[in-house]
């Protein structure tokens, strides 16, 4: 590369604005779109979210509990 093309690269990159707000293509697929907007429906997916949240802290206290009793166990051949 010379100099020249590196410096009409350089100046083609430094007249684009900096941020240039262009807008999305209609063809764009994003996952946003497949959720629905009714607040009855993010209320439901809120709410089981929340649920599972609730279950996986329960297993993972139980867990912690149990295993090291499991292996102190298993170590002394109780």
């Amino acid at each position: 590369m010379t100099l020249i093309q590196s410096k009409q690269n350089a100046d083609a990159v430094a007249s684009r604005p900096a941020n240039d707000n262009q807008t999305p293509d209609p063809t764009d697929f994003s996952a946003v779109d497949l959720v629905s907007s009714s607040d009855d429906d993010v209320v439901a997916i809120v709410r089981r979210t929340e649920r599972l949240a609730l279950a996986v802290i329960i297993v993972m206290a139980i867990f912690l509990i149990f295993a090291p009793v499991f292996f102190i166990a298993m170590m002394y051949g109780i």
